[in-house]
């Protein structure tokens, strides 16, 4: 069983320590900058070494894999020391401060010779997947128009308990970074490559002097779809969007964990094939756990392409293995997204 260490005591903690496990690795070290709660979150979760430094954790014999879900601005840093060491990384996401930073992880990874995989755990999302099979099998024909608009209360209230970098631009946070990360990895797996963006950043919620916790951008890909992303995590209320893909012959779309076409025939559903199912957690009345049934299967399913890299096993991957190059390839479009903020919304090419 390949021994892993992960760095970050919050969300590294919560779910990377159980989805490294679940898939075959034994969790040696936790590394956090606070020693003593590192200790009881280690203790907590039954892990043999708290650590200060990832210096001291690859120090421990048997190291093979390093976990990193620390803030943004910290990666490059801790990947590049992970990876001159020989060890095969998990990064979190959003991947880097910006494609420069990016670049040289990915370079450095690839030079080393390492297993890398950024955290766009969502491709495994089960009515994710279905629906990008769907459009790869041709469903809706030519894809010619997305939109992927969301509200989520997740930072609605200025009081709410997240953490302190989630607002600060300067350490990585903002809400393009944390969770429009994951619809741009979305665009890409389903529809193609992004040729251009306008966007917008702006404050929802009744904060002032910080990170954007609201964005719109619009979109062309290389094959000439047509798109929009918007999203905010600061709406009152429940989470409620639209995920929706038009093409020439059928439009795909999700209602909440579920994925549906519409053709000429009718309406369908369409069912989780085998190969996307995934088994979530047990129930918990724990506040820290109410994303843990969203996040753990699909995540389990990232530590397991990681596993076969580090032993060298064949894994058969229903939905493309996210890799370094794809952190490079997301921060390309949010730095865009970032200029043409900047510049009152105009057209940034990729």
């Amino acid at each position: 069983m390949p021994a892993a260490v992960v760095v970050g005591t919050g969300f590294g903690v919560r779910v990377h320590v159980p989805a490294l496990r679940a898939a075959g690795f034994n969790v040696i070290a936790l590394v956090g900058q606070d020693g003593a709660r590192t200790a009881r979150r280690a203790e907590r979760h039954g892990i043999a070494h708290a650590c200060t430094s990832l210096d001291e954790a690859l120090a421990l014999p048997g190291v093979e894999a390093v976990s990193i879900a620390t803030p943004p601005n910290t990666h490059a840093e801790l990947v590049i020391t992970a990876v001159d060491a020989g060890r095969h990384v998990i990064c979190e996401k959003p991947f880097a401060l910006d494609t420069a930073e990016a670049t040289a992880m990915y370079e450095t990874a690839e030079r080393a010779g390492v297993s890398h995989v950024v955290g766009h755990e969502f491709r495994w999302a089960p009515e994710r997947a279905v629906l990008g099979r769907a459009i790869g099998k041709g469903a809706v024909g030519e894809p010619r128009f997305a939109t992927l608009v969301q509200y989520v209360p997740l930072v609605a209230d200025p009081d709410a308990k997240v953490p302190a970098w989630w607002f600060d631009a300067e350490r990585g946070g903002g809400w393009l970074g944390a969770s429009g990360s994951h619809m741009v990895d979305a665009v890409r797996v389903w529809l193609g490559e992004f040729a251009s963006v306008s966007g917008a950043l702006n404050v929802v919620s009744e904060r002032t002097d910080v990170a954007e916790d609201s964005f719109t951008v619009r979109f062309t890909l290389d094959n000439g779809v047509e798109g929009v992303l918007q999203q905010t995590g600061a709406a009152w209320g429940g989470i409620a969007g639209i995920t929706r893909v038009a093409g020439t012959s059928g439009t795909v779309w999700l209602d909440g964990e579920e994925a549906w076409l519409g053709d000429a025939t009718g309406v369908h559903r369409l069912d989780v094939p085998d190969d996307l199912a995934l088994v979530g957690p047990p129930p918990s009345d724990d506040p820290r756990d109410r994303f843990t049934h969203l996040e753990l299967g699909p995540y389990t399913r990232l530590c397991e392409a990681l596993h076969a890299g580090v032993t060298g096993q064949p894994f058969d991957a229903p939905v493309p293995v996210p890799t370094f190059a794809d952190g490079v390839a997301c921060m390309r479009v949010l730095d865009a997204v970032r200029v043409s903020a900047a510049s009152g919304g105009a057209v940034v090419r990729i």
